[in-house]
């Protein structure tokens, strides 16, 4: 490919490549967070307690285990401060109530019914989608800066038809890495 201004296509599809990175990375950590049934110590990454008047992450506060298969351990370093995480975890609504021993915190994952695995399966489609369309966007301006330039007769009419395949290919890329994430989680859910 010969372009008058390589430096121009260049950033635009470095830009492309970043935008995609970043959706695909903030799709895969949304869906860390969906409940399986499976103990998944990343349900409480978004936590927040009220520490001595200063908003701290739970999994700064103490040690957060998975002893058994459903079921995640907290221990609060500062036992002062048991209570406080116990209402932040509630607070945050994770869809689990801790139970407090007054030495840590305990969350149990009971089974999921039929009926909630296959609601699961529906909002990871939904989130899914949301994600294509996402990268879909993020091609579609591409494309757009692209055709700037072929209208400022910095890129010509073979160069525009490559540059496109080339978006296309990346786009196609991405959709399969959201794909697989989408398998690998719907087959985490369904198993019982």
């Amino acid at each position: 490919m010969a372009y008058d201004d390589t430096m121009e296509v260049l950033e635009i599809l470095d830009g492309y490549d970043s935008a995609l990175k970043k959706s695909v990375e903030g799709y895969k950590s949304h869906i860390l967070n969906i409940r399986a049934g499976r103990a998944n110590p990343h349900i409480l990454d978004r936590v927040m307690v009220d520490y001595y008047g200063t908003p701290t992450p739970l999994n700064q506060m103490g040690s957060i285990t998975v002893p058994e298969a459903k079921m995640i351990v907290i221990s609060i370093w500062d036992q002062s401060a048991l209570e406080t995480a116990e209402k932040a975890i509630v607070d945050a609504n994770v869809g689990l109530t801790p139970v407090n021993d007054g030495k840590v915190l305990r969350l149990i994952f009971p089974d999921l019914t039929e009926e909630r695995r296959n609601a699961l399966v529906k909002e990871l489609k939904q989130v899914t989608e949301n994600a294509k369309v996402a990268l879909r966007n993020h091609r579609r301006d591409a494309n757009e800066s692209l055709k700037k330039l072929k209208k400022d007769n910095l890129v010509t009419e073979d160069d525009m038809k490559a540059l496109e395949k080339e978006v296309d290919k990346m786009l196609n890329d991405y959709i399969a890495v959201v794909d697989k994430a989408f398998k690998e989680k719907e087959s985490e859910i369904l198993t019982v």
